[in-house]
């Protein structure tokens, strides 16, 4: 089974611990957590020093494993609950990252959905969440090569370089500077779940899954143990498959930093050593990590002040392969996904969006079910200098076009730019001075999000989760999919 459910709640405990002088106190019994060497020399600041990029950066990873973190097997009750084969096959299937700008307390999280299609270290294409896998084979095997025959040591070393190759890989798709990194595996999420007495989500419908072990009601509800994972995992069901899984976690990890601030768990001496000992069991931390300091860097953050939002997608439908015609990805733009990232500690922008001459008419037209976007997609436009055409209602499809005449090719993929790469046709049926937009059912651009008005007609263009969705708060109800 695919799991994407390993949400990396324990370093998020780490955060919101910092809030206390109880958890700054508690936190000391952490130090036999298991340490691992991620982070290069030279690339952590000394303590007292200022990242260089104006952030602390977190790599908290979900890997695919039916292991504590020793690399002992889970017991076959424990995955049997979990609905779990015995065997995973070393994917990291989360990947949140934490950017906490420097002399603020507000944390800005965002996702990286497990099948961005990437360059991988070594210059090789693939889903990001293969590095890992990819670079522990290739080290186990350049040991035995080399006459190693110690297991534990090939196992451990291996491990080390497929969490550094994660770690490269999103440095060079974000350009941050990962300062910090976190693993957890199920048993991790299964125990920190329970460990806080469950934790408050909302679905806007009832979902079941066979798959999973989702079956839950609509509406506001209490989980934790195997039914937490069941609603972090649960994929097939779901209008927007894997992105709404991303939504999910985020909503997950929202409202746990809020359970633990706002329900006494930090004021519960039982339920924060039920918390601890969860962490020690199954966490991996980057070994040049000072829990402490940490701590005190971080005291006063509340569960309010984490946002989480997801990098911008081009394509949640990407064709990767022209040899296997139903091999999917998730399509991203890494200068997108550098400038969003630079964006949330407010940074300068890597480049500009080019500017719109006066006069072209832009129409759009959804071709989904979610009411308002193509109206809010023309304000967007009308926004960046183009003249507002028509919006309303397409035949529905799956992906999103732009199209436009030989006269204004240049305007058009200004367009589809503008909207996070959309797919882009020249045709002579498109009217003199126009450009036409239609919105498919996994358009990921701006406006997707709610709020805005709707036009004449305008019932739908399917939202998928990316950099338009509005960012999640513990502090929201989170309503989802």
């Amino acid at each position: 089974m695919r799991i994407a459910g390993k949400i990396v709640v324990s370093t998020l405990a780490l955060v919101v611990f910092a809030g206390t002088a109880y958890g700054y106190s508690t936190l000391s019994s952490l130090d036999d957590v298991t340490r691992s060497s991620v982070i290069d020399a030279g690339k952590q600041p000394r303590p007292g020093e200022q990242p260089a990029d104006g952030s602390l950066d977190i790599l908290l990873v979900g890997r695919d494993s039916r292991t504590d973190e020793k690399g002992n097997p889970l017991p076959a009750d424990v995955l049997r609950e979990l609905r779990a084969g015995p065997n995973g096959d070393d994917l990291t299937d989360t990947l949140i990252v934490l950017r906490i700008p420097n002399g603020t307390q507000t944390v800005k999280a965002f996702s990286i959905p497990r099948d961005s299609y990437v360059t991988l270290p070594g210059g090789q294409k693939g889903k990001i969440n293969a590095a890992f896998g990819r670079a522990k084979n290739a080290e186990a095997e350049k040991l035995r090569a080399a006459g190693e025959t110690d297991k534990d040591k090939i196992e451990q070393e291996s491990l080390t370089a497929g969490r550094r190759a994660t770690r490269q890989v999103v440095e060079d798709l974000t350009g941050v500077t990962i300062d910090h990194f976190a693993e957890v595996n199920l048993l991790s999420f299964y125990d920190i779940s329970n460990a806080v007495g469950g934790v408050e989500v909302c679905l806007k419908q009832a979902s079941s899954d066979r798959d999973s072990g989702a079956n839950f009601p609509a509406g506001p509800q209490k989980i934790s143990g195997a039914a937490a994972l069941a609603f972090v995992r649960e994929r097939k069901p779901l209008p927007r498959g894997d992105i709404d899984r991303v939504v999910r976690q985020q909503v997950f990890l929202a409202s746990l930093a809020h359970q633990v601030l706002s329900a006494g768990t930090l004021s519960n001496p039982g339920k924060v050593s039920d918390l601890i000992d969860a962490v020690k069991k199954s966490v991996v931390l980057d070994d040049s990590w000072n829990l402490l300091d940490f701590v005190g860097q971080m005291r006063g953050i509340s569960g309010g002040g984490i946002q989480f939002s997801t990098v911008p997608i081009v394509n949640p439908d990407y064709r990767y392969s022209k040899s296997d015609p139903r091999a999917t990805a998730v399509q991203v733009d890494p200068a997108q996904v550098k400038q969003f990232a630079a964006s949330l500690i407010g940074a300068p922008p890597t480049s500009s969006k080019p500017q719109a001459p006066s006069g072209v008419v832009v129409d759009v037209a959804n071709a989904g079910d979610a009411s308002g976007l193509a109206q809010r997609v023309s304000d967007v436009l009308k926004d960046k200098g183009f003249a507002p055409g028509t919006t309303g209602n397409a035949a529905a499809r799956r992906t999103s076009l732009v199209r436009y005449g030989a006269a204004l090719a240049t305007q058009g993929k200004a367009v589809a730019e503008l909207l996070g790469g959309l797919a882009t046709a020249e045709s002579a049926d498109v009217p003199a001075g126009h450009i036409e937009v239609t919105l498919g059912q996994v358009y990921a651009g701006p406006g997707t999000s709610s709020g805005g008005g709707t036009g004449s007609g305008d019932t739908g263009g399917g939202a998928a989760a990316g950099a338009g969705d509005a960012p999640i708060t513990g502090a929201a109800e989170n309503c989802v999919n």
